[in-house]
């Protein structure tokens, strides 16, 4: 049995990219999202903003992770909800009530599932997202998804770095200053 905290591996991680962040003037700036107040978390989840959306928020609202991997904070998280809804002749199951958008991978969706609380992504091989037959299964939550995905080294294979590219990546260079990635 462990007596750990939940989301404290979360909150470790974001410590350690807010340091390796304020120690790194020479990276793109406005990586890293804020905190959301319990307040506005409240409001919002009244609203029928998921829960597990909202509990990520309120350790960081939102990531940018270079100019293909985006997690939204709750305010452009509410401004992309449109892609929840369904599109003619596409076979995929969306609906705002079962989905919630979270961010975006190379201009593709990348959702929370309301039921389950799964991270589902677009299957690479879509040239327009809706047309995908099914999702992917990028994680089991949202901490999971930015803990396994976005600040480990998978973060290359999710965003598509090529290995001449990696060295140029502020992501990446973040990521390792903070002792995520090698």
């Amino acid at each position: 049995m462990t007596n750990e905290i939940p989301g404290a591996p979360l909150r470790a991680a974001v410590v350690a990219l807010r340091r390796a962040d304020a120690q790194s003037p020479d990276l793109y700036g406005y990586r890293l999202g804020g905190t959301l107040g319990q307040e506005v978390a409240a409001a919002a989840e009244a609203d029928g903003v998921p829960r597990e959306f909202l509990e990520f928020c309120r350790v960081l609202d939102g990531a940018d992770c270079g100019p293909s991997v985006q997690l939204f904070g709750l305010e452009e998280a509410e401004e992309h909800q449109y892609y929840c809804e369904p599109v003619d002749g596409s076979p995929l199951p969306l609906s705002p009530e079962g989905l919630f958008c979270v961010g975006m991978i190379h201009g593709t969706p990348v959702f929370l599932d309301r039921a389950g609380g799964d991270v589902l992504g677009i299957p690479e091989e879509h040239r327009e997202w809706f047309e995908a037959e099914r999702f992917e299964h990028l994680a089991q939550g949202l901490e999971a998804f930015f803990l396994e995905r976005l600040a480990t080294p998978e973060y290359v294979r999710l965003a598509l770095v090529d290995d001449e590219l990696a060295e140029h990546d502020d992501w990446l260079k973040l990521l390792g200053r903070a002792g995520l990635a090698g």
